[in-house]
């Protein structure tokens, strides 16, 4: 005997059954109560014997009088009725399962169950009856997902008053046997499609027919097509024919692969954002090659990483022209909406050393389209002030690719120097984004700087101010293996920087080249879902120049929220006569912190080391450690943080207290 099955995407499987109807008679009718012959007849208004109808009898003069007025009525109910505050008492049950267990589906029933999901009390047995009644229909409809389609459930509730006081509902399911796939066939696909569409599948003859793993495989194939050159894949309803005899079911699945695509051409629709021509730039494929639709949603994603559109959908296009070969060409057609180009910003923080600072920024991210960005810069702070002016080309002749160039004028005012420095500046680079996130970055540029700076001289002890004119090449490589770009859990990071540079110092002769290097890598741990370990190391070195021959503000200096916490903005390191930093040639940072996490707020405790050397080359020893412990509040654009350390073995003229507050995890 064969039957046929269906099932819905919430698992529901349901057997076909033709419908059954019937008629009642009047007798029936009558025999179910929808007519009461006790109703009195015509004939009851006439005597027996006369054919003269019977004098209706006299009216009641109440009838006529006028109703009182509703507000003189007393509404108080009589005191036999009065009601109380006292709740309804609820009718106790308990629940007994039998047969879903061995079959691996007593925890999910347990989760669905309108008898357990109650409370286990209900107004009155006819309530209890009811949620009977849909566990009944639950349990077989899980039965049937798991390929038990002969299954049965029954349920029984016992009767109260009884020794316990309290009504037992026992719920048992009959499996039988256990479906099982037959023949499994892919219909209407050529053959390279339907071989696709097979291994796509994944369901082979023996398996039990397990509605959520069809599912999944249904939908696996509708991914899958459309990776290996077909677009245009419809898949459609399956048929499972079940065999009772030997309990198993031939599965059919018909697939209209379309035509095996290539790409061809862009084009653009909606928003004139992007032309054509620069989505080329960003698209990762080119043009004759095997349709993939992972390349189509990665160019999507690019397109969104531009902050320049508010939504964007990519779909293919037929063109009608074949290839030799057979296959189709397709074009992408891109629907952009613009989004808000411009963008107002600003942050504020402090930082023991480094004072109050508020900066802010306004920029326009295609004010030179394609991805042109201006943007303006502002630091106002206690110590420190400055005005920068930036360009940028996104996506720069190549995806992912950065040009940029800019200008400052700076104000600095630390205990380490005071500078006021005018800069210009370029550089093409690799970077990462919160949205696109990338593994490896790189950055090459150049920087033209003048800088009158005050410095300690060792002779005599004083800071005469000198005007330095540097030129450097900066670089950098970097690999990027964490989840997060602002609040990273696992994976690590590892980053190095080169910067060659020539400085002359007024009145000092001519240039005087040297290199300055510096490594950082920082690693992240996941002990739990709440708790991460973070660890951070940074090594630098100065070579080919003595320490008071290189510019003050191109010295390594330790000490502050983003290098050793504990201790004052640059306060590590030798200090001049008058106790205030110098800066060294060499630097050596470690750091640990565990980020507990609660909700939306999170408790740090940290251990920074750190230490800062005259030489070139870095040290363990003389290292100077501070303690502390940070809140943070977690936002949509990354941490705020609040630290507050201190120095271990304090020394004079050391702060007690340490607070840092920024945005973004220390490390």
């Amino acid at each position: 005997m064969f039957k046929f099955v269906s099932f819905a995407l919430l698992s529901t499987w349901v057997l076909a059954a033709p419908a059954a109807s019937a008629q009642q008679s009047d007798g029936d009718l009558l025999q179910s109560g929808e007519f009461d012959a006790s109703l009195p007849s015509l004939e009851a208004t006439r005597s027996p014997g006369e054919d003269e109808p019977i004098a209706p009898p006299p009216a009641d003069p109440v009838l006529n009088e006028l109703l009182p007025p509703i507000a003189t009525f007393d509404t108080t109910p009589p005191a036999d009725i009065v009601a109380t505050d006292e709740k309804a008492k609820e009718v106790p049950y308990d629940v007994r399962l039998d047969g879903l267990k061995e079959v691996g589906l007593e925890d999910e029933f347990r989760g669905l169950s309108a008898l357990l999901s109650k409370g286990r009390e209900a107004a009155n047995a006819s309530q209890i009856g009811a949620r009977a009644e849909e566990d009944v229909k639950l349990a077989e409809r899980l039965l049937r997902s798991q390929g038990y389609y002969d299954g049965l459930a029954t349920v029984a509730i016992d009767t109260l008053p009884n020794a316990r006081n309290r009504l037992t509902v026992s719920l048992t399911a009959t499996p039988g046997p256990r479906y099982a796939f037959g023949d499994v066939v892919v219909t209407q696909a050529p053959d390279e499609a339907r071989r696709l569409a097979l291994e796509a599948l994944g369901l082979t003859a023996g398996k039990p027919i397990i509605a959520a793993e069809v599912e999944t495989a249904e939908a696996n194939v509708a991914l899958r097509l459309p990776e290996q050159g077909y677009p245009f894949v419809d898949v459609g309803e399956r048929d499972i024919l079940l065999d009772e005899r030997d309990h198993t079911g031939d599965y059919t699945l018909p697939v209209a692969a379309g035509p095996k695509a290539r790409f061809g051409g862009i084009r653009t629709a909606g928003d004139p954002v992007f032309d054509a021509g620069h989505i080329g730039v960003i698209q990762r494929f080119d043009a004759g090659e095997v349709y993939d639709s992972r390349q189509v949603d990665d160019l999507r994603q690019a397109l969104i990483a531009t902050s320049l559109l508010s939504t964007v959908a990519i779909e293919p296009v037929r063109t009608g022209r074949v290839n030799a070969d057979g296959t189709e060409t397709v074009d992408l057609l891109v629907r952009q909406t613009e989004g808000p180009p411009r963008t107002l910003s600003g942050t504020a923080g402090y930082g023991t050393g480094e004072g109050i600072k508020l900066t802010g920024s306004w920029t326009h991210r295609n004010m030179f389209p394609p991805e042109g960005a201006l943007s303006f810069d502002a630091v106002a702070g206690t110590q420190q002030q400055s005005l920068a002016a930036n360009f940028r080309r996104s996506n720069a002749g190549q995806r992912d690719r950065v040009f940029a160039l800019g200008t400052s004028i700076a104000r600095q005012d630390f205990e380490a120097y005071g500078a006021q420095t005018v800069s210009l500046t370029g550089s093409l680079s690799r970077a990462s984004t919160p949205i696109f996130q990338k593994k490896w970055v790189w950055s090459i540029g150049g920087e033209v700087t003048a800088s009158r700076e005050t410095r300690f001289r060792p002779a005599d002890g004083e800071r005469p101010r000198s005007t330095y004119f540097i030129i450097a090449l900066p670089g950098q490589l970097g690999y990027d293996g964490s989840n997060s770009l602002l609040d990273p859990t696992s994976g690590f990071r590892v980053t190095g920087r080169l910067s060659p540079e020539a400085q002359k110092r007024s009145g000092g002769g001519g240039y005087n080249g040297y290199a300055r290097v510096l490594v950082e890598g920082s690693v992240y741990y996941p002990v739990s879902d709440a708790l991460v370990i973070a660890g951070r190391a940074r090594v630098g070195s100065i070579l080919g120049a003595s320490r008071d021959s290189i510019a003050p503000s191109r010295r390594y200096y330790a000490g502050g929220g983003g290098s050793v916490r504990g201790f004052g903005f640059q306060e590590l390191g030798p200090k001049g006569a008058n106790g205030d930093p110098i800066g060294g040639r060499s630097l050596t940072e470690f750091a640990i912190e565990a980020r507990y996490r609660f909700g939306n707020y999170g408790i740090v405790p940290f251990f920074d080391a750190g230490r800062v050397g005259e030489g070139s080359t870095p040290s363990l020893s003389r290292m100077r450690y501070g303690a502390g412990i940070g809140a943070r509040y977690y936002t949509n654009f990354g941490p705020m943080r609040i630290d507050v350390a201190t120095p271990i073995n304090r020394q004079e003229g050391e702060s007690k207290i340490a607070l840092y507050i920024s945005i973004g995890q220390a490390f």
